[in-house]
């Protein structure tokens, strides 16, 4: 069953606010729609300031500090941030009485009028996404979101039929498209390397959920994959419509941002728009003018003949790999650390091991980092310990 047409009236819970506004978005346009919405985050309205204050004066419950058996079960309707687990014993619970679940991507999908391309991949989604969207913009009217981070349901009223929407979908965005059966009519995969196996738990589950995003594809649509990538190429054969496999070292573009990974950015958004009939000139102009969007290998500054570059939205290994192959070796000094996804650090270590001069880690994966890029061959890059990240950017800085 789905809530394609009036939601005015309808019981509707959200599930995860979210301290970064995840939940704002589609509370508010749930709100406008005439729904009764409640809102369920387990973290206090304390740890939740920000987004709670962007829902000032709307007709919402907000129920926090925990989930509340009773809006699960006496919901119509459940939104679920795609950050909330989808085996949630509550979320299970709803399932089996009944409840429709849905998320903020499926809601959009279901009433978007404009053709979509969705664009996925373990890395260089956002920046792909966005390079389509700078192309597409000269050609016709174009809407980029998604979880490049925009929430595009306020703009449904805007979106006429010949728009364009360009999407980027995480793997949990990706998780809930079955519950709807609709996948983009262009649907492009960058590559695939291990990432978020903490909530995935093996390459095979993780790979599934990024395949919702062709698997209910019609014969008219097209997937686009990464030719050069095995494991995404090997895909081609289940698609249902056309099937492109791009070349990510074809004709070169002119670029304004650093590295090869973004000419391969750059061939796998031309490779998804031509087929709304961009001519190569155009989509050349476009990329030419395209700056690094930010917190991705973005451009700070230079002080005393040393550049600095913030690249904090790279969240897996293999990222890292790739920023730190767009620079000379030998003059690198990487700062890294995080949450633990339960992936591999020995890739980062070999690279890391042979360009950089040294590298400052901090976070929970510090010791494991470390320990990689000490075992590695060629092991013998300066490495420090930061306790935070000002004392990492000073520790570089020197």
């Amino acid at each position: 069953m789905g809530y394609e047409k009036s939601l005015k009236g309808t019981k509707v819970t959200v599930v995860g606010l979210g301290r970064f506004g995840g939940g704002v978005g589609v509370t508010k346009w749930l709100a406008k729609q005439g729904a009764e919405v409640t809102v369920s985050d387990h973290a206090p309205a304390s740890e939740l300031t920000e987004s709670v204050a962007a829902l000032d004066g709307l007709d919402v419950t907000l129920n926090l500090g925990g989930h509340k058996r009773e809006d699960f079960l006496s919901a119509e309707l459940l939104v679920v941030n795609p950050a909330i687990p989808t085996e949630m014993p509550l979320l299970a619970e709803a399932r089996q009485a009944g409840t429709t679940i849905t998320s903020e991507i499926n809601l959009f999908i279901q009433r978007c009028k404009a053709p979509i391309i969705g664009i996925t991949g373990s890395v260089g989604k956002s920046t792909t996404t966005a390079m389509a969207g700078a192309i597409l913009s000269q050609h016709v009217t174009t809407h980029v979101g998604g979880n490049i981070g925009v929430s595009l349901l306020k703009s449904l009223d805007d979106i006429a039929a010949d728009h364009v929407v360009v999407l980027e979908l995480s793997s949990f965005q990706l998780e809930y498209l079955p519950l709807i059966g609709i996948s983009p009519h262009v649907a492009l995969v960058t590559n695939l390397t291990p990432n978020h196996l903490d909530r995935h738990h093996t390459m095979d589950a993780y790979a599934q959920a990024k395949k919702n995003i062709y698997r209910f594809q019609q014969p008219g649509d097209v997937l686009v994959v990464n030719g050069a990538d095995k494991p995404v190429a090997s895909w081609a054969n289940e698609a249902r419509g056309r099937v492109e496999l791009f070349d990510p070292n074809g004709e070169p573009f002119e670029l304004a941002v650093p590295g090869k990974h973004n000419q391969t950015n750059a061939q796998a958004a031309w490779a998804a728009v031509k087929h709304f009939g961009v001519s190569r000139k155009t989509a050349a102009e476009a990329l030419k003018r395209f700056a690094s969007l930010p917190h991705r290998l973005e451009f700070v500054a230079e002080r005393g003949g040393v550049r600095y570059f913030n690249d904090s939205k790279c969240t897996t290994p293999g990222g890292a790999v790739v920023a730190m192959e767009a620079f000379e070796a030998g003059k690198i000094i990487i700062i890294t650390g995080g949450y633990d996804k339960g992936v591999s650090f020995d890739p980062l270590a070999a690279v890391a091991a042979e360009r950089a001069k040294a590298v400052i880690v901090l976070g929970s994966t510090a010791e494991k980092i470390a320990a990689a890029i000490e075992s590695a061959p060629g092991g013998t890059v300066h490495i420090e310990r930061a306790k935070n990240l000002a004392q990492a950017v000073s520790s570089a800085s020197k």
